[in-house]
């Protein structure tokens, strides 16, 4: 059976090793919607994140997120600490702290952009990697497509909206998504299973911990810590198990294309639950992100 390696999208995106997936149409309907599960858990779990935020502050509900996200899935998987070599742990120290930066990025970016403007800028980070990865080639009009669009969404036809430190920390949570995308291989190559990826996460909630602990100071309540724990299970963890069984029903170029659908779903997300409206010209900077990843996806599958 050949191995493929399969891009993954959402804020825990990954490149990982995949086997050859089923070619049923049963079997391809059934990724597909666990696909679009998986991407709606994401995005509406990044739309209610805001009363957590509002209790413990961006940098306390990560921690959380990220604490509670490694303990459910070191219970899981029980990675064996103690048997892993100097070249897997220096993986997945890098892996875990380059998680735990993009996820405070992230979040702190959709505390001041408009969930759908943010998402569109952390797009940015995997179509880079997709379309610089073959080079100074025609490939790179598929960036510029999505600058254009990601410019329509900056603009709600009176003015720009959200603030430069948002657009900033949107593309910090870009070069993380990129840089995660690029470790995730190595570490995916080093690991079996979700070993690589429990152990990334629980670095990623220990190098979080004195950013949480400094803004929460340690003020927890037991309803607060219930909000957390069901947003982590939102995000990351029923997003990763969701895909992970999609990708081996569908085909990685139909995946690919169908994760191009996330920004869109989180301009949904924000209209729907933080009353985030878009006007004609957003809307249609939303398709132009949407349609860039896409095709930048359907033309790496053709190479």
């Amino acid at each position: 059976m050949d191995i493929k390696t399969i891009e993954t999208g959402t804020d825990g995106a990954a490149l990982m090793p995949q086997p050859g997936m089923a070619s049923s149409s049963g079997g391809l309907a059934a990724g597909v919607a666990m696909c679009l599960m998986s991407m709606s858990s994401i995005q509406f779990g990044a739309a209610l994140s805001s009363p957590a935020i509002a209790i413990y502050g961006v940098a306390g509900a990560t921690w959380l997120r990220l604490a509670f996200a490694a303990i459910i899935l070191a219970v899981v998987v029980r990675p064996s600490l103690l048997r892993y070599s100097g070249a897997q742990w220096r993986a997945t120290l890098l892996l875990g702290t380059t998680t735990a930066a993009m996820t405070l990025c992230f979040f702190a970016a959709i505390q001041r952009l408009p969930l759908g403007l943010a998402i569109a800028i952390d797009f940015l980070g995997p179509l880079s990697v997709a379309v610089f990865g073959y080079g100074l080639t025609w490939r790179l009009l598929w960036p510029l497509i999505a600058a254009a669009g990601i410019l329509f969404l900056a603009h709600d036809g009176e003015g720009w909206v959200g603030n430069l430190p948002g657009v900033l920390f949107a593309l910090g949570s870009a070069v993380g998504w990129a840089v995660y995308i690029l470790l995730t291989k190595k570490v995916g190559a080093a690991f079996k299973g979700l070993e690589g990826l429990s152990m990334s996460l629980i670095v990623a909630g220990l190098v979080a911990t004195p950013f949480g602990l400094a803004e929460t100071g340690g003020a927890f309540t037991l309803k607060g810590l219930a909000e957390v724990l069901g947003l982590a299970i939102l995000v990351p963890l029923l997003p990763y198990a969701l895909e992970m069984v999609a990708l081996r029903r569908m085909p990685s170029a139909s995946f690919g294309i169908l994760m191009s659908l996330e920004p869109a779903l989180g301009a949904l997300a924000g209209f729907l639950i933080l009353a985030q409206p878009m006007t004609a010209l957003q809307m249609l900077g939303t398709a132009l992100v949407v349609a860039a990843s896409a095709g930048a996806t359907a033309s790496a599958a053709k190479t």
